[in-house]
């Protein structure tokens, strides 16, 4: 196996979220297979997230705050506008950083762009006689339907590599005009020894409280299923800027006696360990972390048909349910089904623990380095 320099350079170093846990996860799996592993921030995070004492690699961010977006340049002066260009001065003196730190780094590094914004900064750097692999964590159709999309069309079309999470996803970005496309799922994040007994009657959610996550349309779903089902609870993991609004919503909906908010948790396990069944409410995801986790729980999941990462993840009937995206009955029903019946439970549950074992770390890591061999050839 050849040992390499690797730099994960993304919008941040260590930001709260699952773009952050995937990086220091693949920071760390990398790093234990002997590479040395560098990550680099464009801006420190809003809400941080704890590495630890002694992480396995080392960090960087460039920024001291957040840097403005783009100027555009004023009616008539396009690029000889000052402003605009002292801005593009200020980016090019902090991008210098990047290519110091390319420069010393042994022909043949990997560089790892892990979101396109940060590829922006990238793109200003020397990054002659390195790799250079641009990432795309969120689904073809969010990215279609926001500024993303001009921006991966724009500043990934030059790299080694464009890597998406599933290979629907890969599809779209080739029809697009992107064909040096590959897609690389995420690797298992917990193994825990013990799955849930499923024992308890509480069906878990964790996530955001947002809008993108859907917590409003599982309120929804939990108004329809639990009058089926007396004697069960709807455990909310999670806190957000939405989360007055979806208590006042719980309340209006006459929830309060069978939904627990539980708050932001840092013992997944714990959580789904209590729970029976995980269900998933999201308007979209990409390759949704807490998926992978709760079926390493033996948590049998119902979601929305969201994104190709959710059915990449759940086998429908097999190991899971999933419902059409959007439709509140459906997901309803789903739900009802596995609280009503305690053995498609402990059926899904069972095959959801074995069949998520496909994404052992140990198999990304390996196809990974696959890459890494392949695209130096």
């Amino acid at each position: 196996m050849t040992q390499r320099e690797i730099f994960f350079v993304a919008n941040e170093v260590n930001e709260l979220g699952g773009v952050g846990r995937w990086q220091h996860q693949m920071a760390r799996l990398l790093s234990e297979r002997g590479h040395r592993v560098r990550i680099i921030g464009i801006s420190p995070p809003e809400v941080p997230m704890d590495l630890g004492a002694h992480p396995p690699y080392e960090t960087l961010t460039l920024y001291d705050r957040r840097p403005p977006g783009r100027r555009k340049p004023r009616l008539g002066l396009g690029r000889f506008d000052p402003a605009v260009r002292r801005q593009e001065a200020s980016r090019r003196a902090v991008a210098e950083r990047l290519s110091r730190a390319f420069r010393a780094a042994r022909p043949g590094a990997v560089i790892i762009v892990t979101q396109v914004w940060a590829m922006e900064w990238v793109a200003l750097a020397d990054t002659a006689g390195h790799l250079v692999i641009g990432m795309s964590h969120e689904s073809f159709g969010a990215t279609r339907h926001s500024s993303r999309f001009a921006r991966v069309r724009r500043y990934y079309q030059d790299v080694d590599r464009l890597l998406v999470l599933t290979q629907e996803d890969a599809d779209r970005w080739a029809v697009e005009g992107l064909t040096h496309v590959s897609f690389l799922p995420n690797p298992l994040p917990l193994t825990p020894d013990a799955p849930s007994p499923r024992t308890e009657k509480a069906v878990a959610s964790i996530g955001r409280l947002d809008h993108a996550k859907g917590v409003d349309l599982l309120l929804d779903t939990w108004a329809e299923a639990a009058p089926r089902q007396p004697g069960w609870l709807l455990r909310i993991y999670g806190t957000g800027e939405h989360e007055a609004a979806l208590r006042r919503q719980c309340t209006d909906l006459g929830l309060d006696d069978s939904v627990e908010w539980a708050g932001r948790t840092d013992d997944v396990v714990g959580a789904l360990r209590r729970s029976s069944v995980f269900v998933q409410s999201s308007r979209g995801e990409g390759f949704p972390l807490v998926l992978l986790e709760a079926m390493a729980c033996g948590v049998p999941c119902v979601a929305f048909d969201c994104s190709p990462g959710v059915r990449e993840i759940v086998r429908n009937g097999e190991d899971g349910l999933l419902a059409r995206h959007g439709n509140v009955s459906e997901l309803a029903d789903h739900l009802g089904r596995l609280m009503a019946d305690e053995n498609l439970r402990d059926t899904m549950g069972e095959r959801a623990r074995q069949n998520v074992r496909r994404f052992a770390p140990e198999v990304i890591t390996r196809r990974w380095e696959e890459l890494f061999a392949f695209l130096e050839r």
